[in-house]
């Protein structure tokens, strides 16, 4: 029984990698194919951010808003920006013709849409699921349907299992709101870049410090006063000690953030470029031994890579609960109060015990 088991996994497992690497034949192709013989296997094209929206379909060029001299262009692609001649191409991007560079380039990228997606999903499925809450079905009944009772199980989780572990019992309801969006934003982003032509936003640094970076803004504003106390007084301590202690703490502060952004960041761009590059050695084993064996070669390549995919869906999970996670503590960390006159008081009554 177990062997049939597994060998059933094994061509379900081939047939999905098949039907993904086969929905995007493009998936390796380089994007300047005609700059010579060198590889096809265009890795970092897969992860990097463009100026289109890849579909199974073909490329939806996006539109181009760049703020030269604080004069404003708008182009709906990059193509019609250099056919107006206003504009050149060089290495580092679009630059005007007379060669001033851009000061803010504000046109809408790959990257940016599936941030869009995964925030408008994260809306519509919440709204949807608040509408049959106040209507009674999961309030007054049991929630009825897979999709209710899945949302149930994922905002009970990080109530009762994040916020309400991590931040204090008479704060934590406040902080629930964004911490359930941020884990359903950043779980529904990491699992579109398991599609083959999709991108993973969070595989660009600009989004997951950008996600950092409100989580920053949201412990550091609502940190107390005893939080406060802490970077910069430190009760108790020699105040000699506090010009090494100080600087330590405010370093902290931003080590955080740094931390949750390069975490995510760097996970989900490693899965990226993992599977793109097994999936490519189909490609070299047949330019390094010919057509044959690069085919069979094939088979292996296909199965693992439907394996990492199983694996990758977890780790799109696993780190849309790591950064949640986190963002709850730092914030739990700065809204504590530590009640240091009943500490000092302790200390006292026990000197005079012992005295």
């Amino acid at each position: 029984m177990g062997r049939i088991d597994i060998s059933r996994f094994l061509r379900l497992a081939s047939i999905a990698a098949l039907i993904l690497f086969i929905s995007n034949p493009p998936l390796f192709a380089a994007e300047n194919s005609d700059e010579g013989s060198g590889s096809s296997i265009d890795v970092m094209g897969k992860v990097a951010d463009h100026d289109y929206f890849d579909t199974a379909f073909g490329k939806i060029y996006l539109p181009r808003i760049l703020l030269v001299d604080g004069e404003l262009y708008f182009y709906s692609s990059t193509k019609k920006a250099l056919e107006s001649g206003e504009f050149t191409q060089t290495e580092t991007g679009l630059i005007r013709a007379d060669g001033a560079p851009v000061s803010l380039d504000m046109s809408i990228t790959s990257h940016l849409l599936y941030v869009w997606f995964g925030l408008i999903l994260t809306f519509i499925i919440t709204f949807w699921a608040g509408r049959k809450y106040k209507s009674g079905v999961g309030r007054k009944t049991e929630p009825k349907g897979v999709l209710l009772n899945i949302f149930e199980v994922v905002f009970v989780f990080v109530r009762d299992d994040i916020a309400k572990e991590f931040i204090p019992a008479d704060k934590y309801k406040k902080f629930v709101p964004y911490l359930f969006t941020i884990f359903m934003a950043i779980a529904f982003m990491n699992l579109f870049g398991l599609l083959p032509w999709a991108a993973a936003a969070t595989a660009d640094l600009t989004v997951t410090a950008t996600l950092a970076a409100i989580t920053f803004f949201i412990t550091q504003f609502n940190g107390t006063k005893d939080h406060w106390q802490h970077v910069f007084v430190f009760p108790g301590v020699p105040a000699w000690s506090r010009f090494i202690l100080t600087p330590v703490e405010v370093l902290g502060l931003f080590t955080k953030p740094f931390a949750l952004a390069i975490r995510l960041f760097a996970n989900m761009l490693s899965g990226k470029i993992m599977i793109v590059s097994i999936l490519g050695l189909i490609f070299i084993f047949t330019d390094m031994f010919g057509s044959v064996i690069g085919a069979s070669s094939g088979v292996f390549w296909v199965i693992l890579t439907a394996g990492l995919y199983f694996l990758k869906a977890l780790v799109a999970l696993i780190q849309a609960y790591v950064f949640t996670l986190l963002s709850a503590v730092f914030i739990g960390m700065a809204a504590e109060e530590h009640h240091h006159e009943h500490d000092e008081s302790s200390v006292a009554h026990a000197q005079d015990v012992q005295t």
